[in-house]
């Protein structure tokens, strides 16, 4: 745009077309992302959706919703959880309800349109809810020593003829969900590194939804094979869900981390302070979520960054992308 064409227009329009590459480029560095979507920032370098800057979009519920990874029987779960909510709603001061999701995507969903404070998020999709739904981890379970984590195991049922995971050619191999860790993409990461396995080419992959379903299907016969968190087949062990002698384990991984808790990004900050003190605080003994995690005690500081670099780069090598469209 020449001289003369900005001179015959009123000031201001002119100082905004003049400056306007300048300020978007500005805007752009003040609000960097990484693989952020385009509604948050990650100004500090931490990986996560910051608190927005503007106080008016900070979120202030009257009542605080709490979801736990999506898991076969939902009801179970929310009994697990009902001594913790109670607590949550002590220390926070508001009323706290439980929200069974069916689905990984409908509890990204529901975070990214405001109608979820408050998530259990799998490992596997960490990187996802962080990246598209805002959301902010800062605890994961651990034992009382501090330890944490599980591992991805590979199962058969008792009787199958499969042995390694070299045998899982020409098969049908039960995955969960294509954003689980466990369940789809640290098992699709292993096969094709270590054993020269690829999906559609050496053996057809299926998606039973859950973890639960996958191990269940095992046991059953339903399916041939299938990757699963064995924390999980663990506790439905414990339940009484599932007979151990009805299922074998044919490969099992190194230790990933486990469900990571958090908040929605724009949780009003000292909400936000009053929910981690509720995690903090929780005394577990005596209570169902002891009952149901038996290994756990207590809840430890995580940082995204850091403690889900492996998952990030499991995420890498299978070519995966946080696209949030």
């Amino acid at each position: 745009m020449n001289k003369s064409v900005i001179s015959g227009l009123p000031i201001a329009l002119a100082f905004a077309l003049t400056f306007a590459p300048l300020t978007s480029v500005n805007a752009a560095e003040d609000c960097p992302r990484g693989t952020l979507d385009e509604q948050y920032c990650d100004r500090d370098g931490d990986l996560v959706a910051d608190l927005p800057l503007d106080e008016s979009e900070w979120s202030d519920p009257d009542t605080i919703i709490f979801s736990y990874t999506p898991v076969e029987d939902p009801a179970v779960y929310q009994k697990v959880w009902d001594g913790f909510i109670q607590h949550m709603s002590e220390v926070t001061g508001k009323k706290v309800v439980f929200f069974p999701v069916q689905s990984y995507a409908a509890q990204y969903e529901a975070m990214r349109s405001g109608r979820l404070h408050v998530a259990g998020v799998n490992t596997g999709g960490n990187p996802v809810a962080v990246s598209c739904a805002g959301f902010v981890p800062f605890a994961m379970m651990a034992s009382e020593d501090g330890s944490y984590g599980y591992e991805m195991e590979i199962i058969v049922p008792a009787d199958s003829p499969i042995m390694s995971p070299a045998d899982i050619k020409g098969r049908t191999m039960a995955f969960t969900s294509p954003t689980s860790n466990s369940g789809f993409k640290a098992p699709s990461a292993l096969l094709k590194a270590e054993f020269g396995l690829e999906p559609d080419r050496d053996y057809m992959p299926a998606f039973s939804g859950k973890h639960d379903n996958s191990i269940l299907g095992v046991a059953n016969g339903d399916y041939e094979v299938a990757a699963i968190a064995n924390s999980i087949m663990k506790r439905m062990f414990d339940r009484g869900v599932v007979d151990p002698a009805s299922i074998r384990t044919i490969y099992k991984s190194a230790t990933f981390p486990t469900t990571g808790y958090g908040y929605a990004h724009n949780l009003h900050p000292v909400v936000a302070a009053k929910i981690k003190q509720a995690f903090f605080t929780f005394k577990w003994e005596g209570s169902a979520l002891k009952e149901e995690f038996k290994k756990e005690g207590r809840f430890v500081s995580i940082h995204h960054k850091s403690d889900w670099g492996v998952i990030r780069q499991i995420d890498a090598a299978n070519g995966i992308t946080y696209d949030c469209k």
